[in-house]
């Protein structure tokens, strides 16, 4: 249950895991093959659901003169052997069901799989030639990238390879709040990945679960905050939001380096004070996220912070990093069994839709991405592809990136109809 109450949100209406699983670190690695090696289509007969979709995909952005769009798997169905338990448990996994990263490429498809924290198992999916890597610690994947680099110097990928700070880098501060942004900018991520709902003035709201999670957010005039009283964003304004909730509560279990104190977040402390934000952790949203990245580099270049050791590699960094923001959206007319498929047993209640429509989210996310200018910076991802179409039809030059967990689920009436693998 607490495992339950801390994740609530849902990635295509399941609870996913808090954190990748560690096993078998040492031996993992070497299983996982050196670049530009892909697992063995076993099963070569049977498509391999990841390249059924990802090629449809293509085609549906190409009819709409809409950039490539990227898949974004879990780890664990890019380099299986990098999570099993053992060497036969290792080759089991071995599938047709494992992402063909060379076959991607060739499409020219990018791959940024998530979320992992375990620095063997990031060298194991590196190794199978990604384009990148979503984590909750950026810091540890620099280390291992720079690892990696400098192994194989040679390799092109390192000029364009993804870090991405998964909520900003939830390992390291309280997720999807100004302080993990500043956090991840800290570590020269070179993506912010964040995740959005939509508010009941149409705005594009920052958070994971479909409400503010209780497990994460306190009322700031200190009254009880419970799943019973729970707020759901589609139910609130942006203002409503920031007046009612500090979203700072440590997860120490999950995330033992996870800190709150706020003369860690110098950046988040200063504008919200220029921008007369109730607290540093009150919720934010996506342009006041732009405008805190421009602020940050103001602060590392011209501002406060200008003299702080490594300011002027922060300011370059943040002047080019980009946004990786997911719809966090379900079908509702889904049976059962295809909500329940990652997760038998949690309440359906909890992985109903309480939010808005695909057509609200591409209003508002790509909206304001397209207000501010911001195309060449952010890519839209989501397990609902819905609203992906939906961007490649109307915002054909930003980016989509197809969040995928379950090979299974890919053949389910979850996935629509014109994308879905036999």
């Amino acid at each position: 249950m607490r495992r339950l109450l801390f994740s609530l949100g849902f990635l295509f209406g399941v609870v996913l895991p808090l954190v990748a699983q560690q096993p078998a670190p040492a031996s993992a690695a070497s299983a996982s093959g050196m670049p530009g090696q892909s697992a063995p289509n076993t099963n070569p007969d049977k498509p391999n659901p990841f390249l059924t979709l990802m090629q449809r995909a293509v085609v549906h952005a190409k009819q709409h003169h809409a950039l490539t769009p990227l898949l974004s798997p879990i780890d664990r169905t890019v380099a299986p052997a990098a999570f099993a338990a053992n060497a036969e448990t290792a080759a089991r996994r071995l599938t047709s069901e494992t992402v063909p990263v060379e076959a991607l490429h060739s499409i020219g498809v990018r791959i940024v799989p998530w979320t992992t924290n375990d620095p063997e198992q990031m060298r194991a999916v590196i190794r199978t030639g990604v384009d990148g890597l979503i984590s909750d610690r950026p810091d540890l994947l620099q280390r291992v990238v720079a690892e990696e680099r400098a192994a194989n110097p040679n390799d092109p990928r390192w000029k364009t390879f993804v870090v991405s700070a998964h909520r900003g880098g939830r390992g390291l501060r309280p997720e999807n709040t100004l302080p993990s942004f500043e956090s991840g900018l800290d570590q020269l991520a070179t993506e912010l990945e964040t995740d959005t709902g939509v508010s009941t003035d149409g705005v594009s709201l920052i958070w994971h679960d479909q409400f503010y999670n209780p497990q994460s957010c306190r009322h700031a005039d200190g009254s009880p905050y419970t799943l019973a009283n729970r707020t759901y964003l589609r139910d609130v304004s942006v203002a409503q939001a920031q007046q009612t909730f500090i979203c700072d509560k440590l997860h120490g279990s999950a995330f033992p380096d996870q800190r709150n104190d706020l003369t860690l977040s110098p950046v988040s402390v200063a504008f919200s004070a220029k921008e007369h934000r109730p607290h540093p952790y009150a919720p934010t949203y996506a342009a006041e996220l732009f405008r805190f990245v421009r602020f940050y580099v103001d602060f590392y270049s011209t501002g406060a912070g200008k003299n702080t050791p490594d300011a002027a590699e922060r300011a370059a960094n943040a002047r080019t990093v980009r946004f990786n923001i997911e719809t966090k959206l379900f079908p509702n007319d889904l049976p059962p069994d295809v909500k329940r498929m990652q997760e038998p047993g949690v309440p359906l209640e909890l992985i109903q839709n309480h939010t808005r429509d695909p057509q609200a989210f591409v209003d508002a996310l790509a909206g304001t991405i397209h207000r501010e200018g911001m195309e060449d910076r952010c890519d839209i991802q989501s397990f609902d592809f819905r609203t992906l179409l939906l961007v490649a039809e109307q915002y054909p030059q930003i980016p989509t990136v197809y969040l995928t967990q379950s090979p299974t689920l890919l053949r389910t009436a979850f996935v629509p109809a014109t994308l879905r693998p036999e």
